[in-house]
């Protein structure tokens, strides 16, 4: 029986011919990934085993993304523990404040991610990378410390889902509708620890930034990683950003699948997910007219040029209303510095909306966003569930960067269509 993308990357990396779902392997790991907020817990533990070195220095990365600049002493003191475990190992991929986005964006756009690559780190949302083609998943801080120190990590090989993605995407429909739509239809349970594993001819369609959504919430359907084929536009991002030799891997055409999920990307609508799990949704005509209190634009799902582009273009001209606040974050500083030479930091400010230094901030209800008792907010975010931005009582609706900018604009939520 043949294998699949992520089947083949991890038999690669474990020195073996073949491996099936199940199997239990160890992989040689070429990215290790930490944060402000599981870092920390990670030198812990590594401490802790009386570790004394780590297996290359080039190989980790530690973003200071989450809680950045620091809102409080707790992760103030968070940030200046990883700042001098990454100055004690010489870490070569460490990013501080002036020069940190969020990890998500911030990897791939430094070359830091290629195609066949495992790439492991201490945030969930570490899927995001399969965009490129690398076998990429989150795990948690204790397995962070081991492969910082062994560079080794064990792998249960995943089942696999085929999400076969057919035509092209119509106007104000984006990635973030696919992903909700996807995850609509399975649950998100629907692909428990399996890889969803994206083909078809409409894979072509999707930008890039449209892929790093999709694959960055592959996690809230439970999957163990989220991939995508090699294409000309995956090689067209690559070159000039990844400098070393990658290989790219294809599924055989006899791979197994669990199940095949098809998806007509024309027929799609602009979609939400209602609270409290990113499986609740309908389209945006549906819910037209819910009230909300705030909209963020931004996070390692939806804070690309792509997504800031969409927004700007709602939003010039028009005025965020009253009744909302507005907040806009563009996911690096490169991404940031783009949006200010294409008139997008203008358009935003110029809209009412407060633009934001790179952060995860109000994604986790950490800081620069979280709500009050009783509010709603249209979040272009990964996660809606209970309390995620605020007390139990507030309530989260994602939607893409194009819903999100219209719901702005109309003080509730808003198909971008009305607004054009």
């Amino acid at each position: 029986m043949g294998m699949t993308m992520t089947q083949k990357i991890l038999a690669k990396h474990a020195g073996l011919s073949e491996v099936k779902a199940g199997q239990l392997i160890e992989g040689k790991l070429d990215l290790v990934l930490g944060n402000d907020i599981t870092t920390p817990v990670a030198i812990t533990e590594f401490e802790k085993a009386e570790l004394t070195q780590i297996f290359d220095r080039d190989k980790i990365a530690i973003v200071l993304d989450h809680s950045t600049p620091c809102k409080d002493i707790k992760s103030a003191q968070l940030c200046a523990q990883a700042r001098s475990f990454a100055k004690k190992y010489d870490i070569t991929h460490f990013y501080d404040v002036g020069t940190v986005g969020i990890e998500h964006a911030l990897l791939p756009e430094k070359g830091l991610c290629a195609p066949g690559e495992i790439i492991v780190g201490a945030d969930s949302h570490t899927c995001t990378y399969g965009a490129v083609g690398a076998f990429s998943t989150g795990v948690g801080s204790t397995d962070m410390a081991a492969g910082m120190a062994t560079g080794m990590l064990w792998f249960k090989v995943p089942a696999a889902v085929k999400v076969t993605l057919k035509g092209k995407l119509p106007q104000y429909v984006s990635g973030k509708d696919v992903i909700l739509h996807l995850i609509g239809l399975i649950g998100v349970d629907g692909a428990l620890y399996k890889s969803l594993e994206f083909t078809g001819d409409g894979v072509e369609a999707l930008t890039m930034d449209d892929r790093f959504t999709i694959a960055n919430m592959a996690i809230e359907a439970g999957a163990k990683n989220g991939i995508f084929p090699v294409d000309e536009l995956t090689r067209a991002y690559l070159k000039g950003r990844v400098q070393r030799p990658w290989d790219a891997v294809e599924a055989d055409p006899d791979a197994e699948y669990d199940r095949e999920v098809v998806i007509d990307l024309s027929a799609l609508r602009p979609t939400v997910a209602l609270p409290h799990l990113p499986s609740n949704t309908k389209t945006v005509d549906e819910v037209a007219g819910t009230p909300v209190q705030q909209v963020v634009i931004g996070s390692c799902t939806n804070g690309r040029l792509k997504d800031l582009a969409e927004a700007a273009a709602i939003l010039k001209g028009k005025k965020v209303a009253d009744s909302v606040r507005c907040i806009v974050i563009p996911a690096t500083q490169q991404i940031y510095m783009d949006a200010m030479k294409a008139g997008y930091i203008e358009t935003f400010i110029t809209a009412g909306c407060a633009v934001s230094t790179p952060t995860c901030g109000p994604c986790l209800g950490g800081h620069m966003g979280v709500l009050a008792a009783g509010e709603r907010c249209v979040s272009t975010t990964n996660r809606n569930f209970v309390g995620r931005m605020g007390p139990t009582d507030s309530e989260i609706i994602l939607a893409s960067p194009a819903v999100a900018a219209a719901s702005a604009v109309a003080g509730c939520v808003a198909d971008p269509s009305g607004l054009s």
